[in-house]
């Protein structure tokens, strides 16, 4: 969190009390630095992005951009970056500068051509002479002539290999693409080593670099595209391309094979990104053999990929107005092509399952039949620039520079219409995590646990919960303790409440602090955006829960001036008034901001338009009228969702009594279900219990095979007075007749030394076979004993 973003920061976040609870740690060291100075058990917002493509991109040097991930991360930390064309002593023309820094990043070049690109341009190596090298080296000695369609055909040539189902490299790579693979190789190395070297593994913790990297997918045409960040710098000696792997399954399967079962550090994530241009087949609930998910098929999908770049340089893809809803603020940022590279065009035609709002109501379907939810994602967003510059998403600095290298260096040239850049693209967006520290373990573990949000550039800071709270949560200076003892943070799991009770929403806003130029534009209105399934049927709703979506709020056309009057904050506890608590459902709240000018607006105005006079518009700024093309936006936040689960359990009391002396403490659980899923059966999987805080007080697998079933499909029972298994005495499972279930757990005498003794909140997790739920509950009490806060 950068120093103007933590004076802001101040207002919102009010500091833990002895008494309140912190959520817990879910995260240790995987990597030699030292402790970050700045640590907050309620964790700060650190704004980022996840996805931004450099020189080693191929795309990137087709634009005649040169600049390295070493210059990319200074650029992030706030140095000055040059940018093409170059003069005749091959010095950048151009330049740009960030106004805040970052808190992290990830370069995620695209790997697909990682050694052909060292291989056509250095002298020398087996392949160097080849047609398509000889073409490309050709090309980019020519002076840069603005966007152009159809591409440069030796563009379409390297384009095409990641349009083929099954991708083979240029003869020159050689047997089975070994020469280009070797080369890739040691630019993947060079990438690894700069992360690395831009890393502050110091106390200061003032950066935090990712190792990372893009799969290009684009099967057919489609955007199928995914970033891979990785959690430390233990990762596997060569990125999985699409040329070895072409569909993501394969991708997946690659990736556990060299990061997560060879390396002993290694974690991964992907993240995908574009599904506006996908044609729907991004979120495809089958396995790469066309079979489709079963429930272990789905929750090892969730888990592979938590989050979804839902805003970026080609648009967004929250949703889209009249693809499946009403919702007038979906007009926001479209991409107008169904395709990449295929031409803009007015109300052009996308599927509805490009939109992630409509994806995430599959996805509870998909729950319900399945038993595990394949897209149950978090939210991010980032630019996709392809300048070497993350973070670059003020909407004047880009006007300025355009983000798409040489061909965007004249200001007619960034208004054109042609892909997949141009007047329809936008700055991109930003990411956003909720993490303790600015370290690469407890970004990534915020990363994972879905606790982030999206922005379309600027950077409001935004808490939301779901849970019980009171109506006046907002005027309580410990909201944050509140919010995490009772419920959950966005991209939480939660389920029923006590009494099957409505569900209420706690989220806090403030705008953006601005700072060094940066503007800082009120806020206009809080929504809650619904998704459930009602029978067969996938449904949503739209609320506005704060502001005022009337506050006649507007933009001077002619100087781009913001006019009227918004709010610095914007607090509210929100109850779902049509809830139903056995129907699943997700939440996630998006902020609007007062309206404001589109970049183009500041290129219209540089190159003459007044809107008010037809004798201005010429060939070069004809783009400026077009009708297609909104003038004002609202830029805007979304969090990531958070999830009603009917299966999920509700109800949890517990209490822990401390012995005089070591060993001689002792645990009463009791854990209720609504609805338990009829999956779970202890006849024939393990029951595991964890009961954790920062360490593991109880971690107790209990075979299937020592379950004793007293009733098929309704009761089960274990014993042991001796409590052999983790000090576990006796284990109650029972579900009734309508599905409700139960489970009781005691334990005879043992070491539950572990728990710390204060108040705060211990972490539980149940699995019974495949069938899992985990959450977080408030406990408090003393050196004698803790139990779990009464919701």
């Amino acid at each position: 969190m950068n120093r103007v973003m933590a004076a802001a920061f101040a207002f919102v976040l009010p500091i833990a009390s002895a008494a309140g609870a912190a959520p817990v740690q879910d995260w240790t060291r995987t990597e030699t630095r030292q402790d970050c100075a700045a640590y907050n058990p309620l964790r700060s917002p650190f704004f980022g992005e996840t996805h931004i493509h450099t020189g080693h991109s191929l795309d990137a040097a087709f634009v005649r951009v040169r600049t390295t991930p070493r210059d990319a991360y200074q650029f992030a930390k706030g140095a000055a970056i040059g940018l093409p064309p170059y003069d005749a002593a091959d010095n950048p023309t151009r330049s740009a500068l960030l106004r805040r820094p970052l808190d992290f990043t990830a370069i995620t070049d695209h790997a697909e051509n990682f050694g052909e690109s060292v291989i056509c341009f250095t002298p020398g190596l087996s392949g160097y002479d080849s047609t398509q090298c000889q073409d490309l080296r050709a090309r980019l000695a020519l002076a840069p002539t603005g966007p152009q369609f159809p591409p440069p055909s030796i563009f379409v040539q390297f384009l095409a290999l990641q349009q083929d189902p099954n991708p083979v490299r240029f003869d020159w790579c050689g047997v089975g693409g070994a020469n280009c693979l070797a080369e890739g190789s040691l630019l993947w190395q060079d990438v690894v080593a700069a992360a690395e070297e831009h890393y502050d593994r110091t106390s200061a913790c003032t950066f935090t670099s990712f190792v990372g990297y893009e799969w290009t997918a684009n099967t057919n045409g489609w955007n199928l595209h995914r970033n891979i960040i990785f959690r430390n710098d233990d990762v596997p000696a060569m990125p999985t391309s699409y040329f070895e792997a072409p569909k993501v399954q394969q991708l997946w399967d690659s990736l556990v094979q060299d990061c997560s079962t060879s390396l002993s550090r290694c974690e991964f994530l992907t993240i995908p990104h574009g599904p506006n241009a996908s044609g729907g087949f991004m979120f495809v609930s089958e396995t790469a053999d066309g079979t489709p998910l079963d429930r272990a098929g789905a929750v090892q999908r969730s888990k592979y990929e938590p989050l979804v770049e839902i805003f970026q340089n080609k648009g967004g893809s929250e949703c889209r107005t009249g693809l499946g809803n009403n919702d007038e603020a979906c007009g926001f940022e479209q991409l107008e092509r169904a395709k990449l590279f295929t031409p803009a065009v007015a109300g052009t035609t996308v599927e509805w399952s490009t939109q992630m709002r409509n994806v995430l109501k599959v996805s509870l379907l998909q729950e319900r039949l399945r038993g595990g939810n394949p897209f149950r994602l978090g939210f991010i967003g980032s630019p996709d620039g392809h300048t070497s510059t993350p973070g670059y998403t003020n909407e004047e600095d880009v006007s300025a520079t355009g983000s798409n290298g040489a061909v965007e260096s004249l200001p007619e040239w960034r208004i054109t219409d042609l892909p997949p850049t141009g007047i329809t693209a936008n700055p991109g967006g930003l990411a956003v995590l909720w993490a303790e520290e600015n370290s690469r373990d407890a970004l990534f573990a915020a990363m994972k646990r879905r606790e982030a949000y999206a922005t379309s550039g600027t950077r409001p800071i935004v808490r939301f919960f779901a849970g019980n709270y009171p109506t006046d949560l907002c005027s309580n200076p410990a909201f944050v303790e509140a919010g995490y003892n009772g419920g959950v943070p966005m991209g939480g799991e939660f389920g029923p409440l006590p009494g099957n009770a409505a569900p209420r929403f706690a989220v806090m806003a403030t705008k953006d602090p601005g700072g060094n130029g940066a503007p800082s534009t009120p806020l206009q209105r809080i929504q809650i955006i619904k998704g459930w399934v009602d029978g067969n049927d996938l449904r949503e709703a739209v609320y506005d829960v704060a502001g005022d979506a009337n506050n006649g709020a507007s933009v001077d056309l002619a100087t781009c001036t913001p006019t009227g009057t918004g709010f610095d904050s914007l607090c509210t506890v929100w109850e779902d008034p049509d809830f139903d608590p056995a129907q699943h459902a997700f939440y996630y709240a998006r902020i609007l901001e007062n309206p404001t000018c589109r970049w183009h607006m500041y290129v219209c105005k540089q190159l003459g338009v007044d809107y008010n006079d037809p004798a201005t518009i010429t060939a070069d700024n004809a783009n400026c009228c077009l009708d297609n093309i909104e003038d004002i936006i609202q830029e805007r936040a979304w969090t990531s969702p958070v999830w009603y689960r009917p299966d999920f359990f509700g109800i949890v009391k517990g209490k822990i009594k401390f012995g005089k002396r070591p060993n001689e403490d002792k645990l009463k659980l009791g854990v209720e279900y609504s609805r338990m899923n009829p999956a779970a059966d202890p006849s024939t999987g393990d029951v595991v219990i964890v009961l954790r805080d920062n360490d593991d007080i109880l971690n107790a697998t209990i075979p299937a095979a020592a379950i004793e079933t007293k009733k098929a499909g309704a009761k089960w029972l274990y014993k042991d007075k001796a409590g052999t298994i983790s000090g576990i005495k006796k284990l109650k499972i029972s579900v009734s007749g309508k599905g409700k279930g139960k489970i009781k757990l005691t334990t005879v005498k043992t070491d539950l030394s572990a728990a710390d003794p204060n108040a705060h909140d211990i972490e539980l997790s149940v699995s019974i076979g495949d069938i899992s739920s985990t959450g977080t509950r408030a406990w408090t009490g003393d050196a004698s004993k803790l139990a779990t806060v009464k919701l």
